[in-house]
């Protein structure tokens, strides 16, 4: 019988072209379908929460798949962690309503943004951070950060131009906290758009080393330019760390 089952995934996604199956490059959705197709014996449609871009990684994205195979949820997440590749595990399958959509059905999602500013290189966390090459001012970041906090218009904050749906979103957290060399924004919002997280980071770094103002924030956010708003900070360090549903 065909059940709809819920998938808890994580992976580092350094060496992939994001989670959007692609033709002719390694996705996070490609393998999980290719394995699942092996067991299945036919194609099977894995639907994440979001797409999360090349070289982003993930802690619990949420995935949705329908197949019809006799193993219980914990045999399906021991076959899909014996096949895949060593840098993407499931943590959990369970068995979902026929209903429930992983995308669709998402109310809000929570990403890390990780930062090293300290003397010494950090060899072992080199591919999970962006290494600063001087220090932000804390105080200056969590100013302009509070601008960018709740519903606003993202268009300057999104990597494509040509974004049909509509750009607004809202944002309902930001904390900006350092741990000795490290430096950790979080953000949790309702949705974000294609870059977004890390445009705001890139925008929030260029005002904690002093060039921008934080009403130069406020700009970018009210412009139509996407000149306005800061550089896209690498992928390396960013996260998806929890997708929520009601």
């Amino acid at each position: 019988m065909r059940q709809n089952y819920r998938l808890i995934i994580m992976y580092d996604g350094g060496r992939y072209y994001g989670w959007q199956r692609q033709p002719d490059h390694d996705t996070i959705q490609g393998k999980l379908e290719a394995v699942l197709a092996r067991l299945c014996g036919q194609p099977v449609e894995v639907i994440g929460a979001g797409r999360t871009d090349a070289g982003v990684h993930a802690r619990n994205m949420v995935a949705n798949a329908v197949m019809d195979v006799p193993l219980a949820p914990e045999e399906i997440r021991d076959y899909l962690n014996r096949y895949l590749p060593e840098d993407i595990a499931v943590r959990e399958v369970r068995a979902a309503g026929p209903r429930f959509h992983a995308r669709y059905n998402a109310t809000g999602k929570s990403y890390c943004y990780t930062c090293f500013d300290g003397p010494v290189k950090p060899v072992f966390d080199r591919r999970y951070v962006y290494v600063l090459e001087e220090s932000p001012d804390m105080e200056v970041m969590r100013e302009a950060a509070r601008l960018l906090k709740g519903e606003h218009d993202f268009r300057n904050f999104c990597v494509n131009p040509r974004m049909k749906k509509s750009t607004v979103r809202r944002v309902d957290r930001i904390d900006i906290e350092r741990e000795g060399d490290y430096i950790r924004f979080t953000f949790h919002g309702t949705g974000f758009l294609q870059n977004m997280v890390r445009i705001m980071v890139g925008t929030l770094l260029e005002a904690g080393w002093g060039h921008m103002e934080p009403e130069q924030v406020r700009q970018a956010l009210d412009s139509r330019e996407r000149i306005k708003a800061g550089p896209t900070a690498p992928a390396q360090g960013l996260c998806l760390m929890q997708v929520d549903y009601d």
